[in-house]
């Protein structure tokens, strides 16, 4: 989709029926101080048209885009089709958000910060989307099921293995940044329903294996929906992010819209 030459950045959105909220994503993107990266997305078997957004957007975009599709559902399979996508065409340092995220201006400039120190995984700091206008509730509710989530994840007996090489941090699908080094290396991604393990924690704890050099960067801001908690309330979202203790009786309700 694109002539521009790719360079050693890339960034990884994978999206299903994002037709009418990933225009805002792409128009984030392209307002970011630092525009020296190239953007593949995933087209996870969406019905709508998300694609036709992606192509229209991509013909004007100050960088390279490239759109892939993907027929497993899931953003494990998504974001690791896209990763592997990225790693095939030169990519050394890659970057992902989510379709229905709000990178801040500064999101690509702070990742490629922490590429800099030597940081082979960055996990980032999500806020509610202004865009959704959050009540203070919300404002306040968020951040709370985050500390909550990240506590947990410390102090969970299995996180606190001596395999592991670097201690747990919270780590946001939609907000992260590794080197291709050690995806490739920790085995990346896993392919998996979204009703299933969570793939950031999966990929997190792949990757503390195998290196040491991972950290909590809270200077990567992303802007995340809050469509999941206003669907389903607080304690059926908590119960979610905790392993998967709530899933809807309707398992095509997980992908919230």
């Amino acid at each position: 989709m694109t002539a521009r030459k790719d360079g050693p950045l890339w960034v990884v959105v994978p999206a299903y029926n994002e037709e009418a909220g990933i225009g805002a994503t792409l128009a984030a993107l392209a307002s970011q101080t630092d525009t020296g990266f190239t953007l593949v997305v995933v087209d996870n078997a969406s019905t709508d048209a998300t694609a036709d957004v992606v192509r229209r957007f991509a013909a004007a975009a100050p960088f390279g885009v490239h759109l892939v599709r993907e027929e497993q559902r899931g953003t494990g399979a998504a974001a690791d089709t896209g990763f592997r996508f990225a790693v095939a065409h030169g990519a050394e340092l890659l970057v992902r958000t989510d379709a229905d995220c709000v990178p801040a201006t500064g999101w690509i400039a702070a990742a490629r910060a922490e590429f800099t120190r030597g940081t082979e995984l960055a996990c980032g700091r999500s806020l509610p989307r202004r865009d959704e206008f959050p009540s203070l509730v919300e404002r306040r509710l968020l951040p709370a099921v985050v500390r909550a989530t990240a506590l947990y994840g410390r102090y969970r007996p299995e996180h606190r293995h001596p395999r592991y090489r670097a201690p747990y941090v919270l780590c946001h699908g939609h907000n992260l940044a590794i080197t291709a080094a050690l995806y490739l290396r920790c085995g990346g991604a896993p392919r998996t329903p979204l009703e299933g393990p969570p793939e950031d924690v999966v990929l997190l704890n792949r990757a503390r294996e195998h290196s040491d050099r991972i950290a909590r960067a809270e200077r990567m801001v992303v802007h995340t929906s809050l469509r999941r908690l206003r669907a389903w309330g607080a304690r059926r979202t908590l119960l979610w992010c905790w392993d998967r203790r709530y899933l809807p009786a309707d398992v095509k309700e997980v992908h919230v819209r």
